[in-house]
């Protein structure tokens, strides 16, 4: 008797609710959930799980299913290290098997409607589509068709070796496993986005951090090319470089295959042979953790990613879409430029001339320790890319973000870097520290200009402070501030101009 009860608690647990909501997907049927006025369905594979022979293949086809799959439970977290505290991780479990996303829909729609597909961020570490703080209901509720996804990550998804170029067919695309999946998400919405209400001919990616760093990668993808048809970079970097899989970067740093190889050495994997790699316990590749922007998680694969973003961009290679991108006011305040590491070393090159120059420019060195790093890393690249974009004829909106709640503790002196994320999801509830009627205020006004950019291409519309075009204000941006946003001259042009002329010094 107590073992039927069981198998009978088990069987309620996993049969979908009479009333969910129901959709056909190319796998099969979904079944989803309900709740004020949206449709969520979670966890629904878009790729066969990436495991045994699979870890460190290309994602692949996701297998069918015949009954209506129960779709209101997230999928596990792609594996990586327990998380710091950031709610831009979710929930466990965590596991290999991660290939999967989630989407919400308002049920009010007599149309196909606008989608956002969300990248998260995490340094290509961590992170997931599954937190609270992604949750895409309030978004949706403006009329749009909101997807998170969860993409492997570490060396999961950013990894070769020898021995795995080795067996690799020649047609089969290496390396790059967290950005193939990406892509593999993004044909999944073409695929079967039309089923959930959105319209697979208007799709905006968007993301943050790293998720800004993959956006601008499937920008010069050209896998990724008509997959989507907008795209909003939320501190993406710019002027980061890869690491080719075979061969040195354009620096010098070592290919990806020797970065793999060292990693096996140290970790006593010698002359392992492919087999044995992908048969390394899950939790010894997390140790040490990939350095992003030391090149370990940005591979140039050739075919997924074929070139570094700003020679894409230079040579207008880039996808010819309309171009939401900023940065917040103090991104990485707490890095300093002698610290050792990939972003300490930025400033390195710089001769005596250079370095008296930027010390004024900043007012002193403390102004320079405070600020350079975020200079360096965010705030003149994310000109840079602007003004190649707007030149080549693209509609571009450039922001600033320098929203700080009151409660905030942290002694920056700005907003600090992934700080927009509640703002843009209209999630404040998930924040670290609690949030007022300021911070709702701008909560309201980021997700109507992010929701409006993906319908039409333009943030702008009525009731909210214009938003310049960059082909029509250069250098001009749109600030969002404890006041609310205002249009204004990018700030701080001095100090950017000499960043500028320092990487055409360095990187020609």
């Amino acid at each position: 008797m107590f073992l039927a009860s069981i198998v009978a608690a088990l069987t309620l647990m996993t049969q979908p609710d009479a009333a969910a909501p129901v959709v056909q997907t190319r796998q099969g049927a979904v079944a989803g959930a309900v709740d004020a006025g949206v449709e969520s369905f979670k966890g629904l594979p878009y790729a066969a799980p990436p495991v045994g022979a699979l870890r460190w293949r290309p994602p692949q086809t996701p297998a069918t299913w015949t009954q209506v799959r129960p779709a209101t439970q997230y999928g596990a977290l792609c594996i990586q290290p327990p998380s710091n505290g950031d709610p831009g991780v979710g929930p466990p479990p965590i596991s290999e098997d991660c290939l999967t996303l989630n989407v919400w829909a308002p049920t009010d729609r007599d149309r196909p409607l606008p989608v956002m597909v969300w990248i998260h961020g995490g340094g290509f570490n961590n992170g997931s589509g599954t937190a609270a703080l992604y949750d895409g209901s309030n978004l949706a509720r403006r009329g749009v068709v909101v997807v998170t996804v969860n993409y492997r990550l570490g060396r999961f998804g950013f990894f070769d070796h020898p021995a795995l170029a080795a067996e690799r067919p020649a047609s089969e695309a290496g390396g790059n496993y967290g950005m193939m999946d990406i892509v593999a998400a993004l044909e999944w919405v073409r695929d079967n986005i039309g089923g959930f209400g959105g319209d697979a001919g208007n799709v905006t990616v968007f993301g943050e951090s790293a998720g800004g760093a993959a956006v601008t990668r499937l920008m010069i993808s050209p896998a990724a090319r008509g997959l989507f048809h907008k795209a909003v970079i939320q501190s993406g970097l710019g002027r980061d470089e890869g690491a080719p899989l075979g061969r040195p970067s354009a620096s010098g740093r070592p290919s990806l295959q020797d970065r793999g190889a060292a990693w096996a050495d140290q970790a006593g994997f010698a002359d392992a042979t492919a087999q044995a790699l992908r048969a390394i316990p899950a939790e010894r590749l997390l140790r040490p953790a990939p350095s992003f922007y030391g090149g370990d998680n940005l591979p140039i694969d050739g075919v997924v990613v074929t070139e570094d973003v700003m020679a894409a961009f230079q040579a207008g290679r880039q996808a010819p879409v309309p171009l939401m991108l900023g940065t917040n006011s103090a991104e990485f305040w707490w890095i300093k430029p002698t610290e050792i590491s990939p972003y300490g070393e930025i400033d390195d090159a710089m001769t005596v001339q250079e370095r008296v120059a930027f010390h004024e420019a900043y007012g002193g060195l403390a102004g320079y320790n405070a600020h350079v790093i975020s200079d360096l890393a965010f705030n003149e690249p994310v000109r840079a890319l602007a003004r190649l974009h707007a030149g080549a004829g693209n509609p571009t909106f450039l922001y600033r973000f320098d929203v700080v709640p009151d409660p905030n503790p942290e002694p920056h002196d700005g907003a600090t870097h992934a700080s927009e994320r509640p703002y843009v999801f209209d999630n404040l509830h998930t924040s670290n520290w609690p949030m007022g009627e300021r911070d709702q205020r701008a909560a309201t006004l980021m997700a109507d200009y992010w929701t409006a950019f993906a319908a039409a291409g333009d943030p702008n519309g009525a009731g909210r402070p214009g938003w310049p075009d960059f082909r029509r204000q250069a250098d001009h941006l749109l600030e969002f501030g404890n006041d609310g946003a205002e249009a204004r001259p990018m700030p701080f042009k001095a100090r950017l101009d000499l960043i500028e002329a320092f990487y055409g010094r360095i990187r020609p």
